[in-house]
């Protein structure tokens, strides 16, 4: 797709419909050389378990991207994100991510920490240009297979007396 193109980009809650369409965006463009793990059934109850936002971006009907992130008191993960190649760099991931960012500084999240695969330079790029930084490798991350890189983005930091007390 190209910058030239118009998307009619709705970004929503996912429901329980949407389970299959993230599952297949996610093996067939995330987790694709590794044994499928984020299958329709495990997205369901990500998106019915109360400390976890799985949001998607839809063009007209067809879902184009989505993101899984899930809420401790002080911290979130984003467990997973994927845009429909077609879409990439037509700020659909800037706009899930925004969304998701939103919504850690309302619930008072401190730091949203992720993994992306060390194989991915344009995926790490892009966290990098939304303010996460690299905070590790971990090795074999991926199923023994690939190494993940760990960012971070602090929203805020706790000031040195609250962490005294």
């Amino acid at each position: 797709m190209t910058d030239r193109m118009r998307i009619d980009l709705k970004v929503r809650l996912a429901s329980r419909q949407d389970a299959t369409g993230i599952a297949s965006l996610s093996r067939d463009h995330i987790e694709h050389g590794l044994r499928w793990n984020w299958t329709a059934a495990r997205i369901v109850r990500a998106i019915e378990r109360r400390t976890t936002n799985v949001v998607v971006a839809h063009d007209l009907e067809r879902l184009i991207g989505f993101g899984i992130m899930d809420y401790a008191d002080d911290t979130a993960h984003l467990a997973l994100m994927g845009v429909q190649p077609t879409h990439r760099r037509c700020g659909v991931g800037r706009r899930l991510v925004d969304w998701l960012l939103t919504c850690a500084d309302t619930a008072g999240i401190a730091c949203i920490r992720l993994e992306a695969r060390a194989d991915n330079p344009g995926a790490l790029a892009f966290y990098e240009r939304l303010g996460f930084e690299p905070a590790g490798r971990v090795p074999g991350y991926y199923a023994g297979l690939i190494d993940a890189v760990r960012l971070e983005r602090w929203l805020w930091r706790p000031s040195q007396e609250s962490t005294s007390q």
